[in-house]
C-alpha cells in the first residue's frame, strides 16, 4: 500500500491507529468511548470510528484465513489442489482490509479528492440528520384567516 503503510499485516492497523490517534489527540479507547458517549458530536470521529473497527474486523478474518492457509499447506506433501479455496480467502480477507484502510486514510485526509465538491455534499446528506428536516408543528395562522375543518373536507369556500 502506499502513504507509508506497508503490506506487513500489523502495520496497516497500527500506523492507521497512529494517524487517527495524531489526528484527534486521544487514544483509539478514549475516542471510542467519547464517540459512544456523544455519537452525533463530531461526524468525522465516528466515522473513523466505525470504519477502524470494520478495518479491525478485516484484519483479524486476514489473521484467520493466513493461519489456516498455512497448516494447510504443512500438512500437504506436494498437492496445491485442496488448499486453493484457503489461498482464495487469504486474498479476499487481504482485499476487504486494504479496502478498509482506504477508506480511513480518506476520511483522516481534509484534502482527500471528493470532500470539497458535490461528493462532499452528497456524503453530509447520507449521515444521519440531528433533528427534524420540516417544522413538526402547524404553522401559527391568525385567528381571521382559519377555515372550519368541514369547509376543506367539502371543497366548497367558506362565507
Amino acid at each position: 500500500m502506499s502513504d507509508g503503510i506497508s503490506d506487513d499485516a500489523q502495520d496497516v492497523v497500527g500506523v492507521l491507529t497512529e494517524r487517527i490517534e495524531a489526528r484527534f489527540a486521544m487514544d483509539m479507547d478514549q475516542l471510542k468511548a467519547a464517540v459512544a458517549a456523544a455519537p452525533t458530536a463530531n461526524p468525522d470521529a465516528t466515522d473513523v470510528v466505525k470504519w477502524h473497527g470494520l478495518l479491525a474486523e478485516a484484519q483479524s478474518a486476514l489473521d484467520r484465513a493466513e493461519d489456516d492457509l498455512l497448516a494447510a499447506l504443512e500438512t500437504q506433501p506436494s498437492e496445491v489442489d485442496p488448499t486453493m479455496g484457503l489461498a482464495h480467502r487469504v486474498n479476499a480477507a487481504v482485499t476487504a482490509r486494504d479496502g478498509r484502510a482506504m477508506v480511513v486514510r480518506w476520511l483522516l485526509d481534509p484534502d482527500a479528492p471528493g470532500k470539497k465538491d458535490l461528493a462532499a455534499e452528497q456524503l453530509a446528506r447520507l449521515r444521519p440528520r440531528t433533528g427534524p428536516a420540516v417544522p413538526t408543528s402547524a404553522p401559527h395562522r391568525p385567528a381571521s384567516t382559519t377555515a372550519p375543518a368541514s369547509a376543506w373536507r367539502s371543497g366548497r369556500p367558506v362565507r
